[in-house]
């Protein structure tokens, strides 16, 4: 199985100058849990719940006053449209990640996550080691 067969589509971006708030905005109005910022229209980062917790709220930052490239992961860790499934779930443990934008080219043309890859996949006790990992 490949990562285009399980990966969500419809990805959602902020630019590097927008607001954590509107990111956050954006999150909850299409309920995902990232999205991937963009600088001239080309990915460059991800805005995680956890990047929220972890560098807005714990802090008491004000969403609203801190833009998206200072609290995005980055540099963004992609993989290939074409790829493995067992390749995106090698990369997530060892990066110790749960979301991953899925490229063609330079373009995300998807994210695939680790409910994605169990979703898909509940059957593959090695893909779902790799998982486990994930923390």
């Amino acid at each position: 199985m490949l990562v285009r067969d399980i990966m969500v589509r419809n990805v959602k971006t902020v630019r590097t100058n927008d607001s954590v708030h509107d990111a956050v905005v954006k999150m909850n109005k299409f309920d995902i849990g990232s999205v991937i910022v963009t600088n001239n229209g080309r990915p460059v980062g991800i805005i995680t719940e956890r990047n929220i917790l972890e560098r807005i709220v714990e802090p008491r930052m004000d969403p609203a006053m801190v833009k998206a490239k200072d609290v995005m992961s980055s540099p963004l860790i992609t993989i290939d449209y074409h790829a493995a499934v067992e390749e995106a779930a090698h990369i997530m443990a060892t990066k110790k990640i749960k979301k991953l934008p899925v490229v063609e080219g330079e373009k995300v043309v998807g994210v695939v996550s680790t409910s994605d890859i169990v979703r898909h996949n509940p059957t593959q006790i090695g893909i779902l080691d790799e998982l486990l990992r994930v923390r």
